[in-house]
């Protein structure tokens, strides 16, 4: 089954309040709203494209250390996906194929990490539930999801929504701001160039991992 055909089915359940989710159609539509707003900004616009140059950065990874986009990309190519927390599900499960795809790219010389709001503690559980194989790196105030284009402010009524559901983001990220990414996909060249960019402001609509893998073969014949 392919990543979207498990997120579709994720979201069926969750929208038809079955259990163990129960949600009512309130928060539903709440949700459809926040969504939608998103989309019609045109925020997805302004985040980096396929041609610009990726941003420096260095984060540290869950365990506090150190970890730099240009020692990484001193050794290969690198792959890049921003992630919004823990507790988002469709979060999990694109970070679960983003591991089965792992050899695959490793086989084509590339490094994957995963960036996200979140403090160190979440980023572990999330490694730990997840079974990963490549770090999260933390990025506070979504600092680093601003340089590529992809932080956004939510809307008033989606932050009294996930109060009320007791989903303390300030809490998961250390982070009174209430800013969170877009779901976002980089494969990035050893020069620094973006060769592949995906940005969604729907956060249940996410690429194949192997969508990646033609921008990742034509590094790796660049750097041969």
């Amino acid at each position: 089954m392919t990543l979207q055909a498990k997120l579709d089915a994720f979201k069926a359940d969750f929208e038809a309040g079955k259990p163990p989710y129960n949600v009512p159609y309130s928060v539903i539509e709440t949700m459809h709203r926040a969504t939608a707003g998103l989309v019609v900004s045109g925020a997805a616009a302004r985040a980096l494209k396929a041609g610009d140059r990726a941003p420096d950065f260095t984060l540290s990874d869950p365990d506090g250390r150190p970890v730099s986009s240009a020692d990484l990309l001193a050794r290969g190519p690198l792959v890049v996906s921003f992630y919004r927390g823990v507790w988002c599900p469709y979060c999990n499960m694109e970070l679960q194929a983003l591991q089965a795809a792992l050899p695959r790219f490793e086989a084509l010389g590339a490094a994957l990490v995963a960036i996200s709001p979140q403090t160190a503690p979440n980023s572990r559980k999330s490694v730990r539930q997840n079974d990963l194989g490549f770090p999260i790196l933390s990025d506070p105030h979504n600092d680093v999801a601003a340089a590529f284009g992809l932080r956004f402010a939510m809307p008033d009524e989606l932050v009294d929504l996930y109060k009320g559901l007791k989903n303390d983001l300030p809490a998961f990220n250390g982070d009174a701001s209430w800013t969170l990414p877009m779901p976002g996909r980089f494969v990035i060249a050893q020069d620094g160039t973006v060769l592949y960019a995906e940005v969604n402001p729907d956060y249940t609509r996410r690429p194949e991992p192997d969508d990646m893998l033609p921008a990742l073969r034509r590094a790796a014949s660049v750097a041969a």
